[in-house]
C-alpha cells in the first residue's frame, strides 16, 4: 500500500514538474527570440546608417581653421 502511494505521488510529481517545467522553457524560448530579433533589427538599422555614413565623401576643410 505504501509503495503504490509512493508510485503514484512520484509518478504525479514527476509529471506536474515536467508540465511546468515545459511551459518555464517555452515562455524563456519565446523571450529570447523576441530578444534576438529586437537585436537583429537594430544592429542592421545601425550598420546601415554606418554604411551610409562611410559612404560620404569626406568634407574639405575650410583654409580659414587650416591656418588658425
Amino acid at each position: 500500500m505504501i509503495r503504490s502511494r509512493l508510485l503514484w505521488f512520484t509518478l504525479g510529481f514527476s509529471v506536474t514538474a515536467a508540465s511546468i517545467s515545459q511551459f518555464i522553457y517555452k515562455d524563456l524560448w519565446t523571450d529570447r527570440y523576441a530578444l534576438k530579433s529586437d537585436m537583429k533589427h537594430k544592429f542592421d538599422a545601425l550598420e546601415t546608417r554606418v554604411s551610409n555614413l562611410e559612404s560620404l565623401p569626406p568634407e574639405n576643410p575650410n583654409p580659414a581653421q587650416v591656418e588658425g
